[in-house]
């Protein structure tokens, strides 16, 4: 796998940025409420890495979402 597939789809896994964006939330708001730092939440939210399905679950929650708007697919 070449590594301009790799970028193309790590961009396209989570939406996280966006739904905290129509929330009118910001990463470091959601790092307090999961107790996570900071800098991890950045990374979710630019698909740098990605959080477990478990932890996807609790954003959601939080987030007052369906945890599939998390995810593109």
């Amino acid at each position: 796998m070449s590594t301009e597939t790799t970028d193309i789809e790590i961009e396209r896994i989570n939406r996280l940025k966006i739904v905290l964006a129509e929330k009118n939330r910001k990463g470091k708001w959601l790092a307090e409420q999961l107790g996570k730092n900071e800098a991890t939440v950045s990374r979710w939210c630019s698909n740098t890495t990605q959080p477990s399905l478990e932890m996807l679950v609790k954003i959601a929650s939080i987030l007052k979402v369906n945890p599939r708007e998390l995810i593109i697919g």
